[in-house]
C-alpha cells in the first residue's frame, strides 16, 4: 500500500464485539495504529500514547483506532486496564494485517514467526492513504502523529 492509495473498507469486531467497518469512518480522518499484542510493554507505551493526545487528536477531528491480532475479549481487558477511549479492532484470522502489509517475519528468541511490525498509517477523510509510519518506536509516537494531522491541516 502507498501513499495516495485509495484504502479498501475492511470489517472487524472491536473490544466491545460490535462490527466495525472502515467505511464507518468515511469524511473522518483515521488514525489507525497495528501494534503487535494487547498488554505486552511497547504496546502498552504506544497505546498510553494515544491514550494520552487522544483529546487532542479528537481537536483535529480524527479518529484513532488500534488494531492487533488479539480477540476482542484480549482487546477489551487491555482498554479496560489502561483505560483506553478509543475502539480496539480484533483481527484474529489477519485479513486487514495482510490488506496493510504489517505481517513481516521477526526473529523470536531465535526462532522466525511472522508477527505485525508496528505500524501506523494515517488516512483521510476520502479513505485515501496519507502518511505511513513504518518500524514504529512507541515512546513518543503519537505525539509525531498528532503533529503530522496538524501540519495535514494547514
Amino acid at each position: 500500500m502507498e501513499v495516495h492509495d485509495k484504502v479498501a473498507d475492511f470489517t472487524l469486531q472491536d473490544d466491545q464485539e460490535n462490527t466495525v467497518h472502515l467505511s464507518d469512518y468515511a469524511g473522518t480522518p483515521v488514525v489507525l495504529f497495528f501494534y503487535p499484542r494487547a498488554d505486552t510493554p511497547g504496546c502498552t507505551i504506544e497505546a498510553c500514547g494515544f491514550r494520552d493526545v487522544f483529546k487532542k487528536i479528537q481537536k483535529t477531528g480524527a479518529v484513532v483506532l488500534g488494531i492487533s491480532r488479539d480477540t476482542p475479549k484480549a482487546q477489551a481487558k487491555f482498554k479496560a486496564k489502561y483505560d483506553l477511549p478509543y475502539p480496539l479492532l480484533a483481527d484474529v484470522d489477519e485479513k486487514v494485517c495482510k490488506q496493510f502489509g504489517v505481517l513481516k517475519e521477526k526473529n523470536m528468541y531465535g526462532k522466525k514467526v511472522m508477527g505485525i511490525e508496528r505500524t501506523t498509517f494515517l488516512i483521510g477523510p476520502d479513505q485515501t492513504l496519507l502518511k505511513i509510519f513504518p518500524k514504529v518506536k512507541p515512546e513518543g509516537h503519537a505525539e509525531e502523529v498528532l503533529e503530522v494531522i496538524k501540519s495535514l491541516k494547514k
